[in-house]
This record gives C-alpha cells, structure tokens and sequence, in this order.
C-alpha cells in the first residue's frame, strides 16, 4: 500500500513539471533537474521547503523540476540507492525508460548524487556539487574523533542522536526513510570521503583546484560542476547564523576558507563555477524563508546562481 501511495505521489508530481515545461525559458534544459538535499533535509519546516523558492524559480523560467526524497541520516551509499529508486519511481510515471537528469546536491546531496552517478550513469546527464562535502568536513572529524568507533561515547551519541533524528523527520516530513546519524557521520568525515571517492571517482580534483569536467563511466558521458560559498556570519535575522558561527569554529588555526561547515576545497567537483560566495551553508540553499547574506554582502542572489546554472546546463546540451 505504502509502494502504491508513493508511485502515485511520484506520478502526480511528474504531471506538473511537463505542463510547465511548454513554457519555454533560459532554464529548459533537456534533462530534468533533480534537487538533492543534505544531512538534516527535509521536505517542510515550518512552512519552508529544504531548497526556497528554488524549484519555483527554475520551474518558471521553464524547467523540469522534482525534489527528491532521501533519508535525512544515512550513508553515501544508503541515500545515493534511495536517490536512484526514487529517479526509477519518475521514469516508471514518465513511462521514459531512458530518461536522464541533472542532479545538483547539497552538502552531503552531492555524494549521494555522485553515488549514482557511478552506479547507474546511464541515468545520469551531470551531477552539480553545491557547498558538496566532497572531501569530508572538519567538523565531522572532530565529532567523530570525540567518539570513536565501538565506545560507549559513540553508543549514547548515536542513541541521542537517532532519538532526534527521529522526532525531527516526523516534524518535517520525511519520516518513512530509515535513518542513521552514525552512517552519515561516518560517511562525512575526511576518512570516509577518501575511501567514497577512491570507488566513485568522477569530477574529484587530486588537489584544491578543479576535477575532470566529464567522465566516462562504462560508455556514458557524465558531466560535473561545482560552486561554493566561504562565509559563516551572513544575516543577524537569520536564527540558523549562530549555530554554523559555532560549528566554523572547526576552522580555526587551520587557515581554510569555509562556508562554516565545509571548506571550499572539499567543495570542489568538476568544473568550479565559483568558491568563494559571500554565503554561508545554509545561505547556498537560500536559506530558512529566504534569509541569506544581504547584497551588500554578496550581490549574487543563491536562486539567480541555481538559475544561470540551469542555462549553463540548457546551453551545455544537458
């Protein structure tokens, strides 16, 4: 009944990109686009989707956009599958088959689209990194220093953790996937991406600078791209400011530019749009209801970043 209720959920939100897709505009690009969203994602909070006024923007500039539906806590490789089944559930309602997408993850969304990338290419156009934890994240290390593996630190962490985890999916949404804050955590870390990227190689650079623009895996061409901010504090208004203030604390001494989560280095896949937005992690979302770094602080709208992405995709034959 559940499979049935949410192929249907599936196939009704395929009926309203098409429709919107006749309206011709500098986001139709040839391949779906498919929001992927990080850590902690949700559908709702409190009235705000995960990705704000995104999918609306790129929809009315005539794109075809599904957000897609992963578990808030879990592995690469965990969520990549889930991403993957639920793309099948959109070819199944489209009755396409051959259908491919353009994936653009954030933070942790961007393995997870990189993940299927690999596992499945003919299914995938390009995958787009947004503030991507491609090579780990400071902060994960040092949680997962501060319980290692097997102790009885790591049990209540990860019972407490879960415990939350629980109540905040059920809040917000996307409370029928199984989660795992110790997968994601371990998935996270610097160790974790290092042993991720060695099975799912494309579009990661071997330094700081840009990876492979295309790769070809098993006689499908992928496409990958990137951009990122490195700012923490960027709106007083914003009530999330102050927590990615505390975790950018991961940063000090270590002379990383970061976002306040993750440096730009590991935020780097493929060709490299930009690194250094006045944006925070969040803010590379648009934000909670919209409250990101004022243009005075960065003059580039997040929305107008996803729009003139979606050019580059149409105008890159994607």
């Amino acid at each position: 009944m559940k499979r049935t209720l949410m192929a249907t959920a599936v196939a009704l939100a395929c009926l309203g990109p098409v429709a919107q897709n006749a309206n011709a505009g500098t986001a139709t690009t040839v391949h779906p686009i498919v929001l992927v969203h990080g850590i902690f994602g949700f559908n709702n909070f409190y009235g705000a989707p995960y990705f704000y006024g995104i999918s609306d923007t790129l929809t009315s500039n005539g794109a075809t956009v599904y957000t897609a539906t992963v578990a808030a806590a879990g592995s690469n490789e965990t969520r990549g599958y889930q991403l993957w089944q639920y793309l099948k559930q959109i070819r199944n309602a489209r009755n396409n088959q051959s259908l491919k997408f353009n994936l653009i993850g954030h933070s942790q969304g961007s393995p997870t689209a990189r993940w299927v990338a690999q596992y499945d290419p003919g299914m995938v156009a390009s995958v787009t990194s947004v503030d991507g934890v491609n090579k780990g994240s400071r902060v994960a290390d040092i949680v997962r220093r501060a319980a290692p593996a097997g102790t009885y630190t790591e049990a209540v962490i990860g019972t407490v953790a879960n415990a939350f985890t629980a109540m905040y999916v059920l809040a917000t949404g996307n409370s029928s996937m199984p989660q795992s804050t110790i997968d994601a955590l371990n998935s996270l870390t610097t160790a974790g991406l290092t042993a991720f990227n060695s099975r799912n190689p494309g579009g990661v650079p071997s330094g700081c600078g840009e990876g492979a623009y295309s790769a070809n895996i098993r006689g499908y061409n992928v496409k990958y791209y990137s951009w990122g901010g490195a700012k923490q504090l960027t709106n007083v208004l914003d009530p999330f400011d102050a927590g990615i203030g505390v975790l950018s604390l991961a940063f000090v001494g270590s002379g990383e530019a970061n976002d306040g989560l993750v440096s730009t280095c590991s935020q780097r896949l493929g060709k490299v749009i930009r690194a250094d937005y006045k944006m925070n992690h969040l803010d590379a979302v648009n934000g909670w209801f919209g409250f990101v770094a004022p243009s005075w602080v960065e003059p580039t709208n997040p929305k107008t970043v996803y729009l003139t992405h979606a050019n580059r995709l149409k105008n890159a034959g994607l």
